[in-house]
């Protein structure tokens, strides 16, 4: 039968104790392991893994001796110990991972699943060596759980070993670490522990290396590993301590070094004195310049050499900057051994201060200067020769300069001037080139006549003007625009009012001439200039300008700029009506002058869009004349044409500016509303229909009747989402309406679809 035991939670409290400060040692480990190298590193990497899977070991065993059941339980012992290795193993391989220079994704990977399996491989071999009078069933789920757990915590403690490692203090973060992983490692063994039932058996127990474990026995294993896990904290913080001091010593070492290497190598003489001034470092420098031994320095030093005439001035200053502690500074002789020569060198010394500003040290280098002082000296004798030389020529140079200065300045003017003129061309060139590429993009006409005048009042900035175009009709002249102060005697007239279109060619009335004035500036005191704008032969109108009460007249370069100007207008005013005339033919019906079937299909998927967007509805009506053939076959196709064009003007008529009307083909036709409802249409198709029987039409004086029309209704988004489906359902609704009788309107049904896409967007 099954049994059931019981925890002892001190015991649980103690275990879960031993793994934080186990945790807490793998952090610390991680650290040291890291920074050793060599037989050291492998030291602390055996070391620690030992102290490390005693750690975890116990709290495993102390964990197993917190469960008790009502009957005797014994342990095995080399079970137990080889639970032990597996701990230790599990411990190497953690340690040996985070010790890494960089942790990969496949290190880390694989780390933590030989971490966990080995921690699960202690778990479950320790759970091997309890010797009961019962038969131990594991809950595989419970199992692989525990496993999976194992591999977690392992890959988790990795993590936060890898981020601490490199902390040589406790810290936060590290205490927290440890807190993290010694409470989850616990939750392991608990899930292992829980994933065991035991169901009580007859059979004898092989007790031959079985041994139980009292009260003592558990104090034993809890402070022994504690006791281990805090000497091997302690000889890590011994052996960070001694690493410290042995590279505070190796760098001062080093240092030394590097300081004598260094003044060696430097070609001036370097030496260092005590705080009081006593010499007590030369480089080699001063001792191969000098020949004098080290053993035959004493405390005079580098005033022994001196010159004898500046040995008490250098005396004087070096002890005022003893006694003061500022930098000394100074060019004295020193007497070189080779020849017996004094030679000058600039001395220089500066204290070095310790931490609370005290002298412990005075640096001090001689620089010979002896080339440099001939070197000046030379240089001054030639400047004073050179000085007087160029007295001389300066004065002659003065004189030609101020000759060639108003001969510059005369080059200047010139120069400033044709700059004026090209800066000036370049800037209109650049205005016509951006005036032409902007009128190439425009659409409209409208568009051109804003871009012209704004560029017109740009590039001719002391004349006014204005653009004149011929009305559709061609027997009119119109202002379409102008600018400036422009003054015009009317802004309709006829075409003969204006000379340039009389000749063909511009027409320039210069001030003050009334011999013939166009009639449209009649009484204008100044000059006046009217261009003809014509494209392939066609004329499109004139391009005005007047220069007002200016008593001069227009230059040369304002006369070819207007021309290029309204060449490059006419050119392309034409192309712009030429594509509109193109695309007015390319979506327009012929016959009805209504929107065609291909505009229809353009139009119908961007208003589907918009209404979706927004939120609103869309309605859609599909009208179809009733026995529409029958009338082509009575009266003849030309009679039915005249039919279908009436009927587009009928609809253009009764439709909204936001309303789209097409011929969508034959006698059929396509009405598209933007944000009408269903109701909405019905009642607008309503409306056609009725108004529709009311129309009478007569061709050639033959009286041809009336024409019913048959109506489908539909509506977004409740006849569907897109334009296909809409209209498949006003053309059903349409044929509902047809098979019904005909001149009737038929709402389509909505799909059921639809229906739930709409319930949806309400809810």
């Amino acid at each position: 039968m099954p049994m059931t035991g019981t925890y002892d939670l001190r015991l649980v409290a103690l275990s879960v104790v031993i793994a934080i400060f186990a945790s807490y040692a793998a952090l610390d480990l991680a650290g040291r392991v890291t920074a050793t190298q060599g037989r050291s590193r492998r030291f602390w990497l055996l070391g620690g893994a030992t102290a490390m899977g005693l750690g975890i070991w116990s709290m495993h065993y102390i964990g197993m001796l917190a469960f008790s059941m009502p009957m005797k339980m014994s342990y095995d012992l080399p079970t137990v110990f080889i639970s032990l290795l597996a701990a230790v193993a599990a411990s190497a391989v953690a340690l040996f991972t985070v010790s890494r220079r960089r942790m990969g994704n496949w290190q880390l990977t694989v780390g933590s699943i030989v971490m966990g399996s080995g921690i699960a491989s202690m778990h479950y071999i320790g759970m091997a060596a309890m010797r009961v009078s019962a038969v131990i069933h594991y809950d595989a789920r419970l199992v692989s759980a525990s496993i999976v757990l194992a591999v977690i915590i392992s890959l988790v403690a990795l993590v936060l070993a890898f981020q601490v490692r490199e902390e040589q203090r406790t810290s936060l973060r590290k205490i927290l670490s440890a807190l993290v992983m010694g409470s989850a490692i616990p939750v392991m063994h608990y899930t292992g522990m829980w994933a065991a039932s035991f169901t009580h058996s007859d059979r004898p127990v092989n007790l031959t290396h079985a041994v139980s474990i009292s009260s003592i026995g558990i104090v034993a294993i809890a402070a022994s590993s504690l006791l281990v896990l805090t000497l091997i904290m302690v000889s890590s913080f011994l052996d960070r301590l001694l690493s410290a001091q042995r590279a505070l010593a190796d760098v001062a070492r080093e240092g030394e070094r590097y300081f004598r290497t260094l003044a060696d190598a430097i070609p001036q003489i370097i030496w260092t004195t005590s705080p009081d001034g006593r010499f007590d470092f030369y480089n080699k420098r001063w001792f191969d310049y000098t020949s004098r031994a080290a053993e035959a320095e004493n405390v005079a030093g580098l005033q022994a050499a001196l010159h004898p005439e500046d040995l008490a001035a250098s005396t004087q200053r070096w002890q005022h900057a003893i006694a003061t502690g500022a930098a000394y500074e100074g060019e004295y002789r020193l007497q070189r051994a080779v020849d017996g020569a004094y030679r000058w060198h600039l001395v220089r010394a500066v204290p070095v201060h310790d931490s609370a500003g005290k002298v412990v040290k005075w640096f001090g280098t001689c620089t010979d200067i002896e080339d440099q002082k001939r070197n000046q000296q030379h240089l001054e004798q030639e400047v004073r020769e050179r000085t007087a030389e160029l007295l001389e020529a300066n004065t002659r140079l003065t004189a030609e300069m101020q000759e060639r200065e108003r001969t510059q300045k005369e080059l200047d003017l010139q120069h400033a001037k044709l700059v004026a003129e090209l800066t000036e061309r370049s800037k209109l060139s650049t205005l016509l080139t951006r005036m032409g590429e902007l009128l190439q993009s425009c659409g409209t006409v409208q568009e051109a006549f804003s871009i012209v005048l704004g560029f017109a009042a740009k590039m001719f900035p002391d004349l006014g003007g204005a653009l004149i175009l011929l009305n559709a009709s061609r027997n009119l002249l119109e202002v379409a625009g102008s600018w400036g102060d422009c003054q015009l005697a009317a802004e309709v007239f006829e075409p003969n009012a204006c000379w340039a279109l009389r000749v063909g060619r511009p027409y320039l009335l210069e001030a003050g001439d009334r011999s013939a004035q166009c009639a449209h500036v009649q009484g204008l005191q100044g000059s006046s200039l009217c261009i003809p704008m014509q494209a392939q032969g066609d004329a499109l109108g004139v391009l005005h300008f007047q220069a007002g009460n200016r008593s001069h007249n227009l230059s040369e370069q304002e006369l070819t700029l207007a021309g290029t100007f309204a060449e490059q207008i006419g050119l392309s005013l034409a192309n712009i009506r030429l594509r509109e005339a193109l695309r007015s033919q390319s979506i327009r019906d012929s016959v009805t002058g209504l929107f065609n079937r291909r505009y229809l299909e353009e139009t119908m998927e961007r208003e589907v869009h918009r209404a979706a967007r927004t939120g609103q509805s869309l309605g859609v009506i599909m009208l179809d004349l009733d026995h529409f053939k029958r009338f082509n076959d009575t009266f003849g196709h030309e009679a039915g044409d005249f039919v279908l064009h009436n009927m587009g003007v009928f609809f253009a008529k009764h439709t909204r500016a936001d309303d789209i009307a097409c011929r969508y083909g034959g006698e059929e036709f396509v009405l598209i509303l933007p944000n009408a409802s269903v109701e909405a249409t019905q009642a607008r198709a309503e409306q056609l229909r009725v108004g529709a029987r009311e129309l009478s039409f007569t061709h050639r004086g033959s009286a041809l009747g009336t024409v019913t029309i048959s109506v489908g209704v539909a509506a977004f988004p409740v006849h569907g989402p897109s334009p296909k489906q809409l209209l498949a359902a006003a053309d059903t609704a349409l044929y509902e309406a047809k098979k019904g009788g005909r001149d009737r309107v038929v709402v389509a049904e909505a799909s059921q679809a639809a229906i739930s896409a709409v319930a949806g967007d309400n809810i």
